[in-house]
């Protein structure tokens, strides 16, 4: 466990996905580290769950990504209980696998509606509420799908892909608009999170994570803390000069 030294200390943060893997990952860390952190998530029971754990520093708050509404009375709600907004991190997100071929339409929306619409409503609403606290970072969670393609990827390597521009875009615009507000992507390989138990088709668990982690040059899968550590890098003051950019966490699979 990293031992707490305030690198976001007195931030408000709002999380989103976060009732259960990397987005629990996610508020934990920031919470360590010093910020008041809204545990969002679809799942509202899950969502109170990790707000209890987080202690009296934290609410829940139930978000659908993918309804206008939803964000619009998300955002009131957290600036209203934390006073203001520093930190945005767009983490919700599904996979669905599947070729061009294979996908249906239906699915193909669903996939782009959580992981891309909803990192772009995030971003719209979340703007005029950090601005007037201040400034702060946007953090969306991309994926190293984002980067390469999987031939059974299609809806998933272009949602990530969309959100990786649709990054720059942001952190353009507020650069050009002096807001001080920073916006950068995540892109993490292979995770060891709950996600990974909906595509394990017919091998088990355990065969599933020794295959994917024979993939990694670095010859494990990713952890929840280390894509943590690295949000909150870009969180935190220190990533004072880095906006538009991506942060790789692939264990170096981008480099073969």
């Amino acid at each position: 466990m990293v031992q707490q030294s305030g690198r976001v200390q007195g931030k408000a943060a709002l999380v989103t996905g976060a009732a259960s893997g990397l987005g629990a990952a996610i508020a934990r860390c920031l919470a360590r580290e010093g910020a008041r952190v809204a545990v969002a998530d679809i799942n509202a029971d899950g969502a109170e769950a990790i707000a209890r754990e987080i202690g009296e520093d934290s609410l829940a708050i139930t978000l659908d990504v993918t309804d206008e509404a939803s964000w619009q009375k998300a955002l009131d709600a957290t600036v209203d209980a934390l006073g203001g907004l520093h930190i945005l991190v767009n983490n919700a997100g599904i996979l669905i696998k599947g070729t061009v071929e294979e996908l249906s339409f239906e699915e193909w929306r669903r996939v782009h509606s959580v992981d891309l619409d909803g990192v772009f409503l995030g971003c719209k609403y979340a703007i005029a509420p950090m601005g007037a606290s201040g400034g702060g970072s946007i953090v969306n969670i991309s994926s190293i799908s984002g980067i390469i393609g999987g031939h059974n990827l299609a809806a998933y390597n272009s949602a990530k892909a969309g959100v990786r521009l649709l990054t720059k875009s942001v952190a353009l615009h507020c650069a050009r608009a002096g807001n001080n507000i920073r916006c950068n992507s995540v892109h993490p390989t292979f995770v060891d999170t709950p996600m990974l138990d909906d595509v394990s088709g017919s091998i088990s668990q355990v065969e599933l994570r020794a295959k994917l982690a024979r993939q990694i040059p670095i010859g494990r899968l990713g952890t929840p803390e280390d894509v943590a550590l690295g949000v909150l890098y870009l969180a935190s003051d220190e990533s004072s000069f880095m906006t538009g950019a991506e942060l790789v966490l692939d264990g170096g699979v981008s480099a073969m």
